[in-house]
C-alpha cells in the first residue's frame, strides 16, 4: 500500500527517522537531503514482511562464558544439557622459583628443601549468573583432555570432544557433587554484591600422565613439567601444547539448574624457601579470552522442530534452538521508486508474552537480536564479523511494555544492497534476513575533557564511551515468541520513506 503525505509532515517523519537512527546508520543511504523543502518531494510507504521460525541446529560455540548443567524449558517440556571444555593461560615466559629454592613435605611431614612437590592442586569455576533452583544437587565430571582444541578450526555447539577422542584414557576424569548454594558459605558473605560463588575440583589424588610417569599429585606434575623444560611455559599455546592441554566439564545427573561459569581457574599451591624462610606459594592459571572455550549443547531437536512449525507465532530460542527468518519484499520497495532514494526503513518486531506456567523459572528474554542476511548466517560468526548498520544490525529489548518488541530503525541500507544484486546472481535468499539472539562483549574507556574554555566554565568533566569488541551467538538460557508475519496483510509492516528532488 503507498500513500502520499504532504510535504511538511514528511519531513517531520524524515527528520525524526534521521534522528532516531543517527547512530544505527553509518552509510545514512539517502538520508542527506537539500535544506531547501520546495526542491524535495518526500513520501513514504508501507509493505507486508513475511516471517518464520528457522531451526537453528548448531551455532558457532566461542564464548567467554561456560554453561554447565541440565534444566527443563517450562515452556516446552524439553530437556537442555549444558556441558563445556575451558583451557588455562599462563603468563609469557612465567617462572616458578628456583629449582633449589623449591621444597616439598616428605611422607614423615617434613619440610625438604628441593623436593619439588605441590602441596594441593584445584580447578575454580565461578559463576556471577545461573538459571533454575540454586538448591539442587548436581554432579559434574572434570576430564583432562588429551590434546587442546585449537583456533585454526570452528567448533560448533554440537561438537562432543568425549565423541571426538579429545579425551585422554586414563587421565583425570575428577567428579564432583555440587549446590550452587553453597552452604560451607555465611549467608551474610553470599548475601553481599561483592561475592562471586564457585565450585572447587580437587586434582590431588596421585596422577600419571600420558608416558606412565606417576606423580603425588597434578599440581607436583604441573611443576616437574617445568623444570623438566622452562620453554614450555613461555606461553598460552606452548603451555597448552605441552602441559595442560585443558578440562572438559561433562554433566553427570541432576535437574533443575544451569550455572553460568565467567571464569576459570587452575591453582598450584606450594611451598619454596627465600633467606632461609619457608613461604608459601601460589600459581593461578585463568581460563581468559585469550584461550579457546566452547560449550556443547544437547537439546530435543525434534521438539524443537516441532515448534518451529507453529503458524500462530515464530520462535526465538536458545541455546542453539530457534531463529527467525524474515523475507524482506525488496521487489515492491523498488518498483516504481527506480529514481528515488530510499532515505529510511524501520521495522519493529512485537513479543508475544510467555503463557508458560511456571513463571518464577521461565527462561529471560533475548536482550539483543542480531539482523544478518541469511546467506551469511555461518561465515558472520566464522569471520567474527562486527555489525555495521549497513547489511547488519542489532536492535536490543528495552523491557518496556509500551515497546514490547525488537525495533530496527533503519535497514535502509540492506534494502538497497538487496535491490542492487543482479537478478542472474540472486539466490533463494536473496532477499530474506535471519534474526538470532547474540552477547555483545564490551569495553569501556573514560575521557577527560579538561580544556581551558571548558574548565573556566564548567570544570574539569570526564566521561565513559562503551564500545562493542564481539558479537557471539547468545547461549544462556532464554525464549521468546514474535508476532507472525504473512505475505498480505502481514501484522509485520515496513515501513519505508523515499525521498527525490523534484
Amino acid at each position: 500500500m503507498f500513500t502520499s503525505m504532504k510535504l511538511n509532515i514528511a519531513l517531520i517523519l524524515l527528520s525524526g527517522l534521521a534522528l532516531a537512527s543517527c547512530s544505527d546508520s553509518t552509510d545514512e543511504i539517502g538520508s542527506s537531503l537539500n535544506s531547501n523543502t520546495n526542491a524535495v518531494n518526500v513520501e513514504t510507504a508501507s509493505y507486508d514482511v513475511a516471517s518464520e521460525s528457522l531451526l537453528a541446529d548448531s551455532v558457532l560455540s566461542r564464548n567467554t562464558t561456560g554453561y554447565i548443567g541440565k534444566v527443563k524449558d517450562p515452556e516446552t517440556g524439553n530437556y537442555i544439557t549444558g556441558n563445556f571444555m575451558a583451557q588455562f593461560n599462563n603468563l609469557e615466559n612465567y617462572k616458578f622459583p628456583a629449582k633449589s629454592a623449591m621444597a616439598g613435605i616428605d611422607s614423615k611431614g617434613d619440610t625438604i628443601r628441593g623436593l619439588i612437590k605441590a602441596d594441593s592442586c584445584e580447578i575454580r569455576l565461578f559463576y556471577s549468573k545461573h538459571y533454575g533452583d540454586s538448591t539442587r544437587t548436581m554432579k559434574m565430571t572434570a576430564y583432562e583432555m588429551s590434546k587442546p582444541m585449537t583456533e585454526d578450526r570452528n567448533y560448533y555447539s554440537n561438537f562432543d570432544p568425549e565423541a571426538n577422542g579429545y579425551i585422554r584414557k586414563g587421565g583425570i576424569a575428577q567428579n564432583k557433587v555440587y549446590t550452587l548454594t553453597d552452604y560451607m558459605v555465611a549467608k551474610s558473605l553470599r548475601d553481599t554484591s561483592t561475592y562471586e560463588p564457585y565450585f572447587t575440583i580437587k586434582l590431588n589424588g596421585k596422577y600419571t600422565d600420558a608416558n606412565g610417569k606417576t606423580y603425588s599429585n597434578y599440581g607436583t606434575y604441573i611443576l616437574e613439567k617445568y623444570y623438566e623444560n622452562p620453554s614450555y611455559f613461555k606461553n598460552a599455546y606452548t603451555f597448552m601444547q605441552n602441559v595442560v592441554p585443558g578440562f572438559y566439564f561433562k554433566h553427570q545427573s541432576g535437574l533443575g539448574n544451569m550455572a553460568y561459569i565467567d571464569a576459570s581457574q587452575l591453582t598450584l599451591y606450594y611451598k619454596y624457601v627465600d633467606n632461609d624462610s619457608v613461604l608459601n606459594g601460589i600459581t593461578v592459571f585463568w581460563g581468559t579470552e585469550e584461550v579457546l572455550q566452547t560449550t556443547n549443547i544437547t537439546n530435543d531437536k525434534s521438539r524443537l522442530a516441532e515448534l518451529a512449525k507453529d503458524q500462530s507465532c515464530t520462535y526465538l530460542k536458545t541455546p542453539a534452538g530457534i531463529f527467525t527468518e524474515l523475507t524482506l519484499p525488496v521487489e515492491k520497495i523498488v518498483s516504481g521508486h527506480e529514481n528515488d532514494k530510499i532515505a529510511g526503513a524501520s521495522l519493529s518486531i512485537p513479543r508475544i508474552n510467555s503463557n508458560a506456567g511456571n513463571t518464577e523459572y521461565a527462561f529471560d528474554i533475548p536482550q539483543n537480536v542480531l539482523m544478518i542476511p541469511k546467506d551469511s548466517l555461518y561465515s558472520f560468526f566464522e569471520n567474527e564479523e562486527m555489525y555495521n548498520n549497513r547489511n547488519s544490525y542489532v536492535a536490543s529489548y528495552s523491557g518496556k511494555s509500551s515497546t514490547n518488541a525488537y525495533t530496527f530503525n533503519n535497514i535502509s541500507g540492506m534494502i538497497t544492497t538487496m535491490a542492487a544484486i543482479d537478478k542472474s546472481k540472486r539466490t533463494a535468499n536473496w532477499n530474506k534476513v535471519v534474526l538470532i539472539p547474540v552477547t555483545l562483549t564490551t569495553t569501556s574507556s573514560s575521557t577527560t575533557n579538561s580544556s581551558s574554555y571548558y574548565y573556566y566554565y564548567y570544570g574539569s568533566s570526564s566521561s565513559t564511551s562503551t564500545t562493542v569488541t564481539k558479537v557471539s551467538h547468545d547461549m544462556s538460557l532464554t525464549s521468546t515468541k514474535l508476532v507472525k508475519g504473512t505475505e498480505s496483510n502481514s501484522p509485520l509492516q515496513l515501513q519505508v520513506i523515499y525521498s527525490h528532488f523534484k
